[in-house]
């Protein structure tokens, strides 16, 4: 995980961020770190993951962390939590999400996200991926917790990558994290 994003999480817990990647090795890499980082600060870890890649992802946190370190990370499978209700509906997904945190939360337990968002097809309308996104912002205010949802660049139509910049405060980028201009523009 590169410096600048470590020093954005120590300095405020409320980040948001969009993660668009290239290479699935590079992505796991990526998650890893964040998990990794979590941990060894002390959080919990939720990472709505495809079961495909989760096996991948545990086999390399568990050479790199502990048995003990192992149990603050918790995988929650992202076709359950996206399609919890048949369809992709955000307040479904809000109300998984708040279930899934309620067990942190009532031990006052920090906590962190990594959200793996997939579409088999992209049929679901843009606008509930931005209902959703918008949602999601919100909750991370609320809650104090780092969340980075990522997306497949290969899959994202133009249209999508623009609606994600404009949801999304900061965008992590290989080596660097920055500061998303459409975001500060369509909040103004």
């Amino acid at each position: 995980m590169n410096k600048n994003m470590l020093q954005l999480f120590e300095e405020c817990r409320d980040v948001h961020v969009l993660y668009s990647y290239e290479e699935t090795e590079k992505y796991i890499e990526q998650v890893v770190a964040y998990a990794k980082h979590g941990v060894e600060a002390g959080d919990y870890v939720i990472l709505i993951e495809n079961p495909r890649l989760t096996p991948k992802i545990q086999t390399e946190l568990k050479l790199q962390l502990s048995e003990q370190q192992m149990e603050f990370i918790h995988f929650v499978k992202s076709y359950d939590f996206y399609y919890s209700s048949g369809s992709y509906h955000p307040p479904a997904i809000q109300a998984y999400f708040e279930k899934t945190i309620e067990p942190y939360l009532a031990k006052q337990a920090t906590f962190r996200s990594w959200a793996h968002v997939e579409w088999a097809t992209m049929e679901d309308p843009i606008h509930l991926v931005k209902d959703f996104e918008k949602i999601i912002d919100v909750a991370v205010k609320e809650y104090e917790f780092p969340l980075i949802c990522a997306y497949a660049n290969k899959s994202m139509p133009k249209d999508i990558k623009n609606m994600l910049l404009e949801v999304h405060p900061y965008i992590l980028v290989e080596d660097d994290v920055i500061v998303s201009d459409l975001y500060a523009a369509a909040e103004a």
